[in-house]
Order: structure tokens, then sequence, then C-alpha cells
């Protein structure tokens, strides 16, 4: 059997360890998982009860439009409902993307380190990956600017970003927006969206009307808590959304991440309290970092990339045996960090006083 030649040593997306596969290697009873950017808090209960009441609906196909939802999301931003495409997560989306425009013919530009999927996708199409290196954790916007030229087909702008959780401010946005040709997609990755804080931060919706080349993607899997369903959406340009939407599978939704997701956005409160609390958490880590001279990158997500001065997997390898899952650095492009997803205020109590014993017994760091 003859794959495509660029699957061959393609690797695979590694997620963070499952807690009970930690347990039983381990022997741990309590383990908790700060690795994969999941809210700690959950899901708004409004959602559980949608799932509830909609358990009856097994044997029928999802709406294959996503009526509810797409009501839901196109009222509660602000656009039409025709400038909406939903995928299996946001990740589904960005497949629909690469697979609608990039070809071996094509290049496509990204930052880099970056969210890993946007070069996998392509890669996968045969297209060419124009890396370019971020600063400080930031993409350089002009460096990938000059990288473009007429082949490329989209350029990627994780903001913020994924793994640092650092972000592209409103002026440098828009200005690059405002150079990027015609005939590129510039495609917004607001995954965490919900939880920024930073006043500068670009409002991207409004632009929609300005630049028909503006993708942008949200989730449902990270402030809003429903990453087990697997739920995120595109905003864009009428004609942009009619043409990648027959790269969509049909009924590629589930019913269940319907009607939760449609509940989650009836929960203003739920997301305006787990905002309070990991923005006054991320202020703890920064305290804790500034406390034992360790750098980091300022997050505007749920997470923080720390550095600390040792190989990323020695730093994951140590918290691990402590019961801690984090994602170590050596595999994102940040080889000696750590990234950590901010957790409850136990969690990350228990957490400091773990990595306090670690740098005190000078296995890492100072």
């Amino acid at each position: 059997m003859k794959a495509k030649p660029q699957l061959h040593g393609l690797p695979s997306y590694k997620p963070g360890k499952p807690i009970e596969e930690v347990k039983r290697e381990l022997g741990l009873t309590k383990v908790v998982k700060l690795a994969s950017n999941e809210n700690p808090y959950g899901s708004s209960p409004k959602a559980a009860k949608a799932i509830q009441d909609a358990a009856a609906q097994t044997a029928i196909y999802p709406d294959g439009y996503a009526a509810m939802i797409r009501e839901k999301v196109a009222t509660k931003i602000g656009v039409d409902e025709n400038q909406l495409i939903f995928g299996n997560g946001s990740d589904e989306v960005i497949q629909f993307l690469c697979r609608a425009f990039l070809s071996p013919e094509t290049n496509t530009v990204t930052a880099d380190p970056t969210f890993s999927q946007y070069k996998l996708n392509a890669t996968i199409e045969g297209a060419e990956v124009r890396e370019v290196p971020s600063v400080d954790g930031v993409h350089d916007l002009d460096a990938m600017l000059e990288a473009i030229d007429e082949q490329t087909r989209i350029v990627w702008v994780c903001n913020p970003n994924n793994p640092s959780g650092t972000y592209v401010n409103e002026a440098a946005f828009t200005n690059f927006l405002e150079r990027v040709p015609s005939h590129v997609l510039v495609v917004s990755d607001e995954a965490y969206y919900e939880y920024v804080t930073a006043k500068d931060y670009p409002e991207t919706l409004p632009l929609l009307k300005k630049y028909n080349n503006l993708m942008i993607l949200r989730t449902f899997s990270k402030a809003y808590g429903l990453a087990a369903l697997r739920i995120g959406y595109g905003v864009g340009n009428p004609d942009l959304i009619s043409l990648i939407d027959p790269v969509r599978p049909p009924f590629n939704n589930t019913t269940f991440a319907h009607v939760a997701a449609s509940a989650a956005l009836d929960d203003d409160q739920f997301i305006a309290d787990c905002v309070e609390k990991n923005t006054a958490a991320l202020k703890q880590f920064e305290q804790f970092c500034e406390n034992h001279n360790l750098t980091y990158y300022p997050s505007q997500t749920n997470f923080i990339l720390i550095d600390f001065n040792r190989s990323g997997d020695e730093v994951f390898d140590l918290l691990l045996k402590k019961g801690f899952i984090v994602r170590s650095g050596q595999a994102l492009g940040f080889p000696t960090c750590v990234r950590i997803t901010v957790g409850t205020e136990e969690e990350n109590k228990e957490l400091f006083a773990v990595l306090e014993e670690i740098l005190h017994s000078n296995k890492v760091g100072q």
C-alpha cells in the first residue's frame, strides 16, 4: 500500500497522560492533570442539564446545519448565521481550511513555536510550511509578512499563542492585516479569547466587514469547559464559508455538543467567574516565579509557560512522580520550559508546595 509520501515519519499528536494511567504506573492515589488547558471548574450546570434532556435522542442524526447553536452563536457575537462554520473542535476547522486552500504547489506561513495543528495539516496536504521564529514568544508579524509570496494561501496568527500564552496587540494585528495581500487568508485563532484581559487585545469581529480574507476561530473546549464534546467554530465572510463548507463532513458535531454549547452560551456568569479566578491565579503563578527567579511568559490564557533552565522533560518527570501532569516544553519548541494549566486554588497551592520542594532540593533551576 502506498500512502502520501509526506505521511511517512509524520508524528501523531501526543496528548497529556491520562490520570488513571499515571495512577496505575506510579502507584499514586491522587493525580492532578494540568497539561491540556482544560477548565478546572468544569462547565456550566446548564450544559449538563441540556445533555441529560437530550439523552433520548441518540438514535437520531444530529442537525447537519447546526441550526440551534448557529443561531445562538450568531446572536451572541453579532454576526449573520451564514458567516459561521462548525467543527469537531476548532481543530477540525483548521483541517477544513488546509484541505480547501493548500496543495503541493502552495505554502503557508506560521509562527514558531505555535499550535502544532497548522503545520501538521498543511504537511498532510503537501504544502510548504514557512515557520517564522517568534520574538520573546510573540509572533514576529513583520517577518511573517516578508515570508508571504504569490504561492502563500494561509497565514496563521494564534492569538493568544499556544504554547507561550503571549498575544499580538490590536495595533500590530490591524497593521499586519492591512498589509497582507488579498489572496492570502489570515486566520486569527482565538481559542483562549474568553480568558483575555489585555485592553489592547484586538477585537477582530468588526474587522470582518473590511477584510474578506480574515477568518476567526473560537472554541467551546477552553473557558466553556466542553472539551469532551469537541465543538468549535469559524467566523468569516459568507463567500468564504460557502467555499469551505463542502469540505465539512455531514453531521460532524453531535447533538450533545449542540445542546450543551447552546446552553453554555446562556450562562455568562459562569464564564465571568471562571475568568476572574483564572486571572487571580495567574498573578499567583507570576509571583511564585518572581519569588524564585524563574523566567515566565506573561499569559493571556489559562496556562503559563515557565522556564526552569533545565530540560523540560526532567521537570515534567519530577512533577509526574509527585502526582502532577503538566506539559514539557521539549516538544513545544521551548526545551527548558514547562507549560502548566492554571488549576483550582487548592490544586495550585499543592503544586506550589511541590515546586518549592523540587527547587529547594537543587534538582531544578537556580
